[in-house]
């Protein structure tokens, strides 16, 4: 983020004050939402809802035309976790996780690859506790235990809020030197009861106003040690899912903010010192237009991958095309594979499994991506580069 909270001109209270603390700095206490005064709805942040609403619908629907969603929700929810992730610092990609998941051994890969698979192991979690729990603080407080447990921030109280300030800024820098401090911990009660019960109250507002008021309000209170933006963008996801916008999580919202990082961090200081909602509202609806077009088009081609490619497995595979077809349909939730897995999904022999491995090959269907002559390993490539990252606006 740009700019010295010490130097900076506070020109709003519209958001929350910056209130002096016993030790001498100034930490920021939210007001509770809905904003007051409430948000200015200008002929072009209507526009970009109408927009927003309009794209997220027809992926939802797009989403539901799919012969089987949840084979392709598989690799969203991957390709949410390894962004979302690499806003934070790391360097694993989606490969890597594959490989991983796997189990492919790789002594160059990054070690940071476990905190990704913990934030798919958090997203999974938190969907089907939608099913028994709303989202909540205590369902916030359940995900961030999950996401840090046994890997990088692992030692600081993970599910628990923090106990102590926090503050952000430049690597290195002080309390002193912070370019924003979230509120104190004593603070922290208040503010996270205020924005829950804003999560369940009802007022006027369009559900994806509330949902972005909620992410920036959340990560204002920031009110854990470590992993706050993490838990932030899956309360994005989560909050699409409970409200019915959105059947599946497909949707990874974090490309738009990786893009657009440092406009992402301006939007959100901007609310805090210029009270300025509109603008972060318009910046989060223009993200999720973007994604959810680009969302929808990756599903309308994983269908017709999965047409062509079907139709090859049944005119090239002859009497083994039923086992052909398990395989393929397998690929979709494990575009790596290894012959010992094909084995177990059609029930068949060793020497069975890889002469069905090799009909993918000589198909183009499947590549061998580890050079061994023992324990191969087999990729669909095709798949893959689906959800190789895009340009943005």
């Amino acid at each position: 983020m740009k700019g010295n909270m010490a130097n900076s001109e506070i020109e709003s209270t519209r958001a929350g004050s910056y209130i002096q603390q016993d030790s001498g700095y100034k930490a920021f206490i939210p007001a509770p939402l809905p904003p007051n005064p409430q948000i200015d709805f200008s002929d072009d942040l209507q526009a970009k809802l109408s927009e927003a609403e309009n794209v997220l619908s027809r992926l939802d629907a797009s989403i539901q035309t799919l012969p089987n969603p949840d084979l392709f929700v598989f690799m969203y929810v991957r390709k949410e976790a390894v962004l979302s992730s690499q806003i934070e610092g790391t360097q694993s990609s989606l490969q890597d996780v594959l490989a991983a998941e796997a189990q492919i051994l790789d002594p160059y890969r990054p070690r940071d690859v476990a905190e990704v698979i913990n934030y798919i192991d958090a997203m999974n979690y938190g969907i089907i506790r939608l099913n028994e729990l709303p989202v909540s603080i205590r369902l916030i407080r359940e995900i961030h235990a999950r996401l840090l447990a046994g890997v990088r921030g692992s030692n600081l109280t993970p599910g628990e809020l923090r106990r102590s300030q926090n503050w952000i800024g430049p690597a290195g820098s002080t309390l002193a030197q912070a370019s924003f401090v979230p509120p104190p911990p004593q603070e922290l009660a208040q503010a996270l009861g205020d924005l829950e019960r804003y999560l369940h109250a009802d007022d006027d507002l369009p559900t994806l106003i509330r949902i972005g008021l909620a992410h920036a309000q959340f990560e204002t209170i920031h009110p854990f040690l470590d992993g706050n933006g993490r838990v932030g963008r899956l309360l994005i996801s989560f909050l699409l899912c409970e409200q019915g916008l959105l059947k599946k999580p497909v949707l990874y919202l974090s490309h738009y903010f990786k893009y657009h990082r440092q406009t992402y961090y301006d939007h959100l200081q901007a609310i805090r010192q210029k009270g300025d909602w509109e603008g972060w509202l318009f910046f989060f609806l223009d993200g999720l237009a973007q994604v959810s077009v680009q969302a929808a088009e990756t599903a309308r081609k994983i269908t017709e991958l999965r047409e062509m490619q079907r139709f090859k497995i049944m005119e090239n595979f002859g009497r083994v095309v039923g086992n052909g077809l398990k395989v393929f349909d397998y690929l979709f939730q494990h575009p790596l594979v290894s012959v010992e897995q094909v084995k177990t999904v059609t029930n068949t022999s060793f020497p069975a499994a890889n002469e069905l491995i090799k009909k993918f090959v000589e198909s183009e269907i499947l590549s061998e991506i580890t050079g061994n002559k023992r324990h191969r390993r087999y990729q669909y490539t095709a798949y893959l580069r689906l959800f190789d990252e895009v340009e943005l606006r």
